[in-house]
């Protein structure tokens, strides 16, 4: 993965695309395990969020550093 990625001559991190797209799967997960009730099952449910982003983010990232 390149470090910069060069958009209309604005160089962006190589990270910045694979972080819009956790923002959008998240999302969709978020709405999903709402619906089905899962934060009622977590302790505390704004830090479940939180891990379960940070979780996706890295994981992708990782998956496509290679």
């Amino acid at each position: 993965m390149p470090g910069e990625i060069d958009l209309l001559s604005l160089l962006v991190p190589g990270l910045l695309p694979i972080f819009a797209a956790c923002v959008l799967l998240f999302t969709v997960c978020d709405l999903l395990l709402a619906r089905l009730g899962i934060y009622r099952l977590a302790w505390h449910p704004s830090l479940f969020r939180v891990a379960l982003f940070v979780a996706m983010f890295s994981g992708i990232s990782l998956l496509l550093r290679q």
